[in-house]
């Protein structure tokens, strides 16, 4: 069949239920059951994860994408509110990459997923679950500004596309829902955006030795377009996680191998903190007293102490390239995601926030990579 006809095909997705094999280290289990979704870019597809007294296993396995011929690539995922949908992003397009909705559980398409820009990477909602923003990191372009996409999401229409600045990537909405903060890897910059108006509201540098606020008249867009001549960011920022009273926000320099902390208020630097190798993504607990983060280049998940602000332990992952956090709304266990390498199958670790130790590990897919967790089941 010629490929433009193939184009033509109607979406099946295929459920698997299958658990493709766990491990618990530890004698005693958790006294609940967690569920958590898990994509796998090299092998298009999405996993559920359970987690519970009896150990940890994937509970159901789907197949995502449109074409069978073309690696599709699931980057990111995100729960809505009410738990009743997850969205995912897929980054490989023509090029641009697409927003799927999903109804969580049976794990069913909602309806065909919609264009967006050029490899959407990170995803999140406002409190309501009306809309979503993705972050179109533009992996495979020109180093040029790129953008935020917005997505309203009973209709899943894109209704605008915001001018942010250069590979966009970690992307978070804070607590209030009024704001989100994403992060520019060629630009080292920190961006606030106003979820009302959909326009950019404040900029921060996180260049080393520079941060601080970027006044408006200073931000020309014009400044980062420089054919020929690729930019070494010194901080590269992947991730902007907002804490969960919504007073600070903070931001991982995978580059400068050290997390910031950035007053929200005043939008002034509070303090560094020196990290392991190339810090990735972030979590908060949700109490408010555990950061924790993956260490993309060190194999690794480090956690540190926020009123002591300081690092309490690194623990070493199951296989390399760790990717994702998710931590359960009980602030007792993280679900980390790890990719793996070349035909290595991807893991999903999950971390004792007591303990601080790896107590189980699950094989997933090849380059496992956003992770969410889903909901929990009391054990009676």
């Amino acid at each position: 069949m010629p490929r433009s006809q193939s184009l033509l095909i109607p979406l099946t997705l295929l459920m698997l239920s299958c658990a493709t094999g766990s491990a618990n280290r530890v004698g005693v289990g958790p006294m609940a059951t967690y569920y958590a979704y898990v994509g796998a870019e090299s092998a298009d597809l999405v996993h559920r994860i359970r987690f519970g007294p009896d150990g940890a296993s994937v509970d159901k396995t789907t197949i995502v994408g449109e074409l069978s011929v073309e690696t599709e690539g699931p980057h990111a995922l995100m729960r809505s509110p009410d738990g009743e949908y997850f969205y995912m992003t897929t980054g490989h397009g023509f090029p641009d990459g697409k927003l799927w909705k999903f109804h969580a559980g049976p794990d069913t398409l909602v309806n065909a997923p919609i264009l967006l820009g050029r490899f959407p990477a990170t995803v999140d909602l406002t409190p309501d679950g009306l809309y979503a923003f993705v972050a179109n990191f533009n992996l495979h372009g020109e180093k040029v500004p790129s953008t935020v996409s917005v997505v309203y999401t009973p209709d899943m229409i894109e209704v605008a596309q915001i001018d942010t600045c250069t590979q966009p990537h970690g992307l978070r909405v804070g607590p209030r829902g009024t704001h989100l903060y994403t992060n520019c890897i060629q630009d080292d910059q920190l961006v606030e955006v106003d979820t009302r108006t959909f326009e950019v509201s404040r900029r921060f540098s996180v260049a080393v030795g520079r941060e601080g606020s970027i006044p408006d008249e200073a931000y020309r867009p014009e400044d980062h377009m420089r054919p020929g001549q690729p930019k070494s960011p010194s901080c590269a920022p992947t991730w902007a996680e907002p804490s969960p009273d919504g007073t600070k926000v903070y931001v991982a320099c995978n580059r400068g191998d050290v997390i910031l902390e950035i007053d929200i208020h005043d939008w002034v630097l509070l303090r560094k903190l020196p990290t392991g190798r190339g810090i990735y993504n972030l979590d908060i607990t949700p109490d408010g007293k555990m950061l924790v983060g993956t260490l993309k280049q060190g194999a690794g998940v480090e956690f540190f102490d926020l009123e002591s602000w300081a690092s309490v332990r690194i623990v070493e992952s199951s296989t390399t390239i760790t990717h994702g956090v998710a931590i359960t709304p009980d602030s007792r266990f993280a679900f980390v995601s790890v990719e793996g390498v070349g035909a290595e199958p991807g893991k999903v670790d999950i971390y004792d926030l007591r303990t601080l130790e790896r107590v189980a590990d699950v094989e997933v897919g090849q380059q496992a990579g956003g992770i969410i967790f889903w909901r929990m089941e009391e054990t009676h």
